[in-house]
Formats: C-alpha cells, sequence, structure tokens
C-alpha cells in the first residue's frame, strides 16, 4: 500500500510528473491504492477538482457533527481528496424525500457528481431523458477495482438499453426484516412468544388490556414505511404460479408490491382490523421515516413493532440500548412470527444489487468521480470505511473485525452505511463470515439477539422478479402510484370495518385507472415475450 502522505519539500516535484504518468497507470489497469493516487482528479489538470457527493441525511448525527461534515468525510477528504487534488464537497439529501429531492435536482442541471437511488425505475426515467452519463469507456478506464469487486453479475443491473448508465452496489446481505417483542412484557403476563400471526393478534389484545407498559401502552408500534406494513401483508399472499407473480406484481419505487395478487386485500383487511381495535400506532400516517416509531419503542411504550432487520442493534440510535436506560428490566426478543397458509415466515428480500450510483450527464467531473467510486472498492477502503482503524476502533477475532462499545467508535461510525457507497455491507467473501460479521458489529451486549434478527431477515425470504427489458408503465408512474398504494393502505386501515369493502375497492379502482392497468398488460405482455 502506498502511504496516504506526502512530504512536504518532495510534493512540488511530485506534481510535475505525477498528471502524466500516472494518468498512463490509471488508463492501463485502473487499479489504485487506499491513498487513490493513480490518476488525476477531472482531466490531468493541477487546478483543484470540486466533486459534490450526495449523501443521505437521516437526522441522526452525533452532537457537533453533520452527514456533511464528520469524523468520515474527514478522513475521505485526506485519504482519497488530498492525494488526487480533489475537494470532496457532500450533498445532503434527507432519507424519507431522496426521490422527490434528486428529481429537483436533476432537473435543475446541478446536481451533485455522483447521485444515487434505490428505484431502478427512476434510473430509467434519466436514461430516457438523457440525463445520465454512459459509464462504459470511464468504467473500462478506471475502474478495475469495481469490476474486480462487483462483478459482471452486480454491474449488469446497472445496464440500461444495452449501456452501463449506473454502478449498482453490491448488496451483501439480502434480507429485509425482522420484528422485535417486548420479552419483558410476555414475563409479565405470562405469555409465550407468538409463532403465527393469530397468536400476535391474541398477544397484541392481551397488551392492550393488560397494559404492561403503562398508560399509552402501544400493542403493536407502526409506521407509514415498508419495513412496518410489508412484514404484515406479504403473509397473506397465497400460493401462486409464476405467470401470475410476474403479471400481477407490480415494481413501485425500489420494491415489488403484491397489489393485485390473490390475498393483498386480506391483508390490509387485517391492519384495518388491528386499526379500528386499538392495537396500532394511532399516528402511523404520519410517520414515513420511522422517527416516531422508534421514540415510542425507546420511551417503552411499544410491545412489538418490526424493522429493517438488526436496525435496533445499531448506534444510530442505539433503540434497544436506549430503552434500556429509560425501562428498567425491559428486554427485546427478535422473532419471525408472521406466517402464511403454507406456515412459512414469507417476507420479500432484496436483489443482490443494491442502490444505483450515477453520474448526471451535466457533470463536468466524470472523471474525478469514477476515481473516487474506484478507490472506494479496495478491500482496506471498505474495511476503513465499515470498521475504523484496527486497534482504536476494532479487533481482530478468527479474523473477523469485533468493533469496540464506545463512543468514539459509534460517533465515528453512525453513517457508515451511507458513506460506503459501493456496498451495502462489508463482503468477507462468505455468507456465514458475512451474518457473523454483521453481528459482531453491534454491541457485545446484543450481538446473540441481533445474529437472530438477520437470520429471521433471511427465512423464507421472496426474491425480487426482474424482466429482461424495463417495464415502461412502471417508470412513468411508479412514482405516483407508490404514493397512491400508501394513501390506499391510510384510508383502508383508517376505514370503519363495515365500510372497508367499499373503501378498499374505491381506491384499488382509482390506482389501477391511474397507471395500474397499465402496468399490468405491459407485464403480461413482456412475460409472453420472455417465454418465448
Amino acid at each position: 500500500m502506498k502511504k496516504k502522505a506526502l512530504k512536504r519539500n518532495a510534493a512540488s516535484i511530485l506534481a510535475a510528473v505525477t498528471a502524466f504518468g500516472l494518468l498512463v497507470g490509471c488508463t492501463s489497469n485502473g487499479g489504485q491504492t487506499q491513498s487513490g493516487s493513480a490518476g488525476s482528479g477531472g482531466s490531468g489538470s493541477k487546478e483543484q477538482v470540486t466533486l459534490k457527493v450526495e449523501v443521505f441525511d437521516r437526522g441522526n448525527s452525533p452532537a457537533g457533527m453533520t452527514v456533511t461534515n464528520n469524523l468520515v468525510t474527514k478522513w475521505v477528504q485526506e485519504a482519497f481528496g488530498n492525494p488526487n487534488n480533489i475537494k470532496l464537497e457532500f450533498v445532503p439529501v434527507p432519507r424519507a424525500q431522496e426521490v422527490d429531492k434528486l428529481n429537483v435536482l436533476m432537473a435543475s442541471g446541478d446536481a451533485p457528481d455522483i447521485v444515487f437511488t434505490y428505484d431502478p425505475n427512476l434510473v430509467y426515467k434519466y436514461v430516457q431523458q438523457g440525463g445520465l452519463m454512459d459509464l462504459g469507456k470511464l468504467l473500462d478506464a478506471g475502474g478495475a477495482n469495481l469490476k474486480s469487486y462487483l462483478g459482471e453479475d452486480t454491474l449488469n443491473y446497472g445496464k440500461f438499453d444495452g449501456k452501463q448508465y449506473a454502478i449498482p452496489a453490491k448488496r451483501v446481505y439480502l434480507g429485509k426484516y425482522s420484528s422485535m417483542i417486548r420479552q419483558d412484557w410476555l414475563d409479565k403476563l405470562g405469555l409465550p412468544v407468538p409463532k403465527t400471526t393469530e397468536e400476535v393478534y391474541n398477544t397484541l389484545k392481551a397488551f392492550k388490556e393488560k397494559s404492561p407498559g403503562g398508560s399509552g401502552t402501544i400493542p403493536l408500534g407502526f409506521s407509514l414505511a415498508p419495513a412496518s406494513y410489508e412484514p404484515i401483508i406479504w403473509p397473506f399472499i397465497k400460493k401462486t404460479s409464476e405467470e401470475e407473480r410476474y403479471t400481477l406484481m407490480q415494481l413501485l419505487g425500489s420494491g415489488d408490491k403484491p397489489t393485485l395478487m390473490p390475498g393483498h386485500k386480506e391483508g390490509v383487511k387485517f391492519l384495518n382490523k388491528l386499526y379500528n381495535e386499538g392495537l396500532i400506532s394511532p399516528d402511523f400516517a404520519l410517520d414515513k421515516d420511522k422517527k416516531k416509531l422508534q421514540q415510542d419503542v425507546m420511551t417503552g411504550k411499544v410491545g412489538l413493532y418490526a424493522e429493517d432487520a438488526g436496525q435496533s442493534y445499531g448506534t444510530a440510535p442505539e433503540v434497544v440500548g436506549i430503552l434500556q436506560k429509560n425501562v428498567q428490566g425491559a428486554k427485546i426478543t427478535p422473532i419471525d412470527p408472521y406466517t402464511n397458509e403454507e406456515g412459512k415466515h414469507s417476507k420479500p428480500a432484496y436483489q443482490p444489487a443494491g442502490m444505483y450510483i450515477m453520474i448526471p450527464k451535466s457533470s463536468k467531473n466524470g472523471e474525478a468521480a469514477m476515481k473516487y467510486l474506484n478507490w472506494m472498492a479496495q478491500k482496506d477502503v471498505l474495511n476503513r470505511l465499515t470498521n475504523g482503524e484496527e486497534g482504536k476502533n476494532y479487533t481482530l477475532q478468527d479474523g473477523l473485525p469485533i468493533l469496540k462499545d464506545d463512543e468514539a467508535t459509534k460517533n465515528l461510525l453512525y453513517n457508515a452505511g451511507d458513506m460506503r457507497l459501493v456496498s451495502n455491507g462489508l463482503d468477507l467473501g462468505d455468507k456465514a463470515k458475512n451474518l457473523k460479521a454483521m453481528a459482531l458489529a453491534a454491541p457485545e451486549a446484543y450481538r446473540a439477539d441481533a445474529a437472530i434478527s438477520f437470520q429471521n431477515g433471511l427465512a423464507d425470504g421472496i426474491a425480487p422478479l426482474r424482466f429482461d427489458r424495463p417495464i415502461q408503465a412502471e417508470v412513468k408512474y411508479g412514482k405516483v402510484l407508490l404514493d397512491k398504494y400508501e394513501e390506499m393502505l391510510v384510508k383502508c386501515m383508517m376505514a370503519k370495518p363495515e365500510d372497508f369493502d367499499k373503501v378498499y375497492d374505491a381506491m384499488l379502482k382509482d390506482y389501477m385507472s391511474s397507471g395500474g392497468d397499465e402496468i399490468k398488460k405491459e407485464r403480461t405482455e413482456a412475460y409472453k415475450s420472455m417465454k418465448k
């Protein structure tokens, strides 16, 4: 590995030879060391390049830090920016409004040099609008690390109309959701851990009647986010043929929605029942970013909730830790209780590709942007972004990193996943090792439960469907229909039980006339074509 810093008295000499010599090296193989010193920022000019990079803002920065100015952004500037004469400027985008904000940035012509989304339909919309740079030549010239790390299969997810318009991140863990329950509430009431959807309902009823959380008890914590409603709805979906899955599923945003699948209505009706019986967060419709849900969990009000697997054992915020500080004796147990007609815990899973990283055509810094992504795709860099410094932030045990449970490490890595663009997780080359490492990233007291949570997220997961071409109607109507889908959930859940069928049917009719019919028709045609 090359040294990260150069002595000041050698800087002027090296500057004269770097532009030509290192550019040749970059063109020949695209490889880089951790300092990122292979190649110049921009087009070989000695002038400093300002590289603007999108970053998610989740509103969870430690005191005195922001997502644009923290310990990791400073390290990235020192390790990558300074050696390459590149000034990094991070542009915050609220996570809960990322699509809307990105649309505004792209339309303005002033988008950052590196942007991203989890929505493949949004990527293709930008492709059709001519808003994205074709990354093929840049990847060939300066992306050897990316090619090696991601591999052809993952990179193919970023190809649209045969061209590489996006760099997909590698998704190491394909599980989505896990449920969490207050074990101390179960113990207090003498109740077993629920293992079926029916048992969940009975447990929630007991939580409401006995109020083990005191005044303001919320049996089921719930927000208007997929992590809340999908684990409950998906087990209601009936077993269908492959053709029905392809033609009745609809890709809205970053995930498949079983809107037209047999059983979907029954799943929403179950949520209506929970709401009308007072078993669910009353203000869920106002909580799209899950902040209110997390607050209710941490203050001890919530008995059961679903989340992105392992989230409660993270550090931003440290949900379980804060709960236990607030409520003496509180204990959370990870469970997988919702069951389908076969007794399986069916739930959606992720595809192998994570976020789609793009360079807008308006960018003047395509080479510098590719250089940054290629630098990031090195094992040492990914490990540094994920775990910090060995000895200072983590130790190794059987080759696996174990994070230190201290404030310094938590403050360093609170948004590690958002800074590590090219990888959703640290890939150790083995699924079992990856899972173990994910659990070891949790504070020591929670590692065993974190491991169970991650396993629950994988259990009976249903892989997303993929056509051999984009569905144009989903590109056109996906954002509108996702909003309508969530509007349908809200109105149907809050409807009086006797009005449920009428409200559901009316909302579905509006959904279908707003583009749902066109998606169904095109998916049917695409399936037939794919099977020829």
